[in-house]
This record gives structure tokens, sequence and C-alpha cells, in this order.
């Protein structure tokens, strides 16, 4: 009996100096930030914390996510540059601001159904327009992502990469949507329609309250609106189905979050 007691004694003291050696051996290899994994260090004010520990390399890591958002957002940019990119679309398709959909009931029901689909159609166009020259600058964001914003995106929700592009980008894309709605808002005579539908507007009898509204700024949010959530679509689509994509890279890096 004394002999199989200090035998398994001995069994459990050198299963518990393996463990703990293996702990070690983990922690040294994330703190020194050797071996395969995702093993960096993030700066805490004068002490550095381990991030995280994969068995994908941090290049890797950074490179796929660039590669996926890349494409996601090739892809929604050329999709809704396109005719009816926003106007075809539902989901989308920018409408009369809320404050005057009440307006544009009042004047189809006055006869100017024409004008008021016509009004519509130019605003649509016009983000249509400003989508195409959303790409350089998304691509300039996405290249500067690091392997935090990696961990971050890969740890996140199915749109976790978008929101931090909108986050990053929202203001840039909002100084050059702005000039370019506003041309294009000429271009289609958006301005000169709804000068047409409001000056019609405001000399019925029954108005009293006249319409005074930022056309220009509701367009570029609303077409920031329809940019985000269309590469948000292209984001979920890549996370459900890198294979999908046809590059091995993306392949390996989403597909080691669904393992």
């Amino acid at each position: 009996m004394k002999k199989a007691l200090v035998s398994l004694l001995m069994i459990a003291a050198c299963i518990n100096y393996s463990k703990a050696q293996g702990v070690s051996g983990l922690l040294n290899k994330i703190k020194s930030g050797s071996g395969n994994g995702i093993s960096t260090t993030q700066s805490n004010g004068s002490t550095k914390q381990p991030v995280s520990s994969n068995l994908l390399g941090n290049d890797e890591v950074v490179r796929g996510l660039r590669e996926a958002l890349q494409l996601g957002a090739q892809t929604a940019t050329k999709n809704l540059s396109a005719t009816n990119g926003f106007f075809g679309n539902a989901l989308i398709k920018i409408l009369m601001p809320p404050e005057v959909r009440t307006i544009e009931s009042k004047m189809r029901q006055f006869g100017f159904g024409k004008l008021m689909d016509n009004l519509v159609l130019s605003m649509n166009r016009a983000a249509e327009d400003a989508s195409g020259k959303a790409l350089p600058i998304l691509a300039s964001t996405i290249s500067s992502f690091t392997i935090y914003d990696g961990i971050e995106i890969l740890k996140g929700s199915d749109d976790a990469a978008t929101q931090l592009l909108k986050t990053r980008t929202t203001p840039q894309l909002t100084a050059a949507f702005r000039p370019i709605i506003s041309s294009s808002m000429s271009k289609y005579n958006v301005e000169q329609l709804w000068s047409q539908v409001f000056t019609s507007y405001n000399s019925l009898p029954i108005i009293k309250n006249k319409v005074n509204t930022d056309l220009t700024g509701y367009i570029t949010e609303r077409a920031l609106s329809g940019l985000f959530v269309t590469i948000a679509q292209q984001e979920k689509t890549i996370r459900k189905d890198p294979v999908g994509t046809g590059s091995d890279l993306i392949t390996r890096v989403f597909g080691s979050v669904m393992k």
C-alpha cells in the first residue's frame, strides 16, 4: 500500500511539473513574440500586456483581413456606382427626407407625381456618382489596419470590420461626398427640381409653413449609410463563406475563427 501511494504521488508531481513547464513555455512565447501564433503585445502605460495567441502569424492575419476588406469595399463601390446601384436597391434607395414625406404625398395628390418621381431618381443618381469616389479613401484606411485591429475584428460581430471602417472614414467620406453630390445634383437638375417642387408647394394657398432643408447634406448622409450597409453585407458573406472568395489567405484567416 505504501509503495502504491508513493508511486501515485510521484506521478502526480511529474504531471504538475509538466503542466507548469507547458504554461510557462506558452507565456514565454507570448511575451517574447516567438512561435507562429498571434503573439504580439500591446502597450498599456508603462507595461505591456499579451494580446492573443493563435495558429496564424501576425502578418498573415493582418494581410488576410486587409484583403477581405479591400474585396468587400471594391465590390460594394462597384455595385453602388453602377446605374440603379441605389435606385434599384429597395434596402438603400434614397427617398424623400422624412420631414417632407407628408408634403410629397400632398404634391402627388395635386398632380405633381411625375415631378416627385424625377426628384427621387435624381437624388439616387447623385449618390451613385459619389459612390465611385469612395474606394481610395476606404483603401487607404484599410491599409493602415494593425494586428490589434485584426484581433478586434476577428473576435467581433459579423460587421465588426465595417463598423471600424465606418468610424475611421466617415469624416473623410463626408467631406469627399458633398462636393461630388452637389455637382451631381446640378448634373441631374436635382436642385432645380427641388426648387420646382417646393416653389409649387409653397404657392399652394393652404400651405403656411415653407420648406427649407439641406438636401445636399441629406443625400450625403443617405449615400454613406447605403455604402456601409453594402460593405457590411459583403463582410458577412465573406465570413460565412471565405472559400467562396477564391483566396487561400482569406480562407485561412476567417476559417480559423470558425474552428
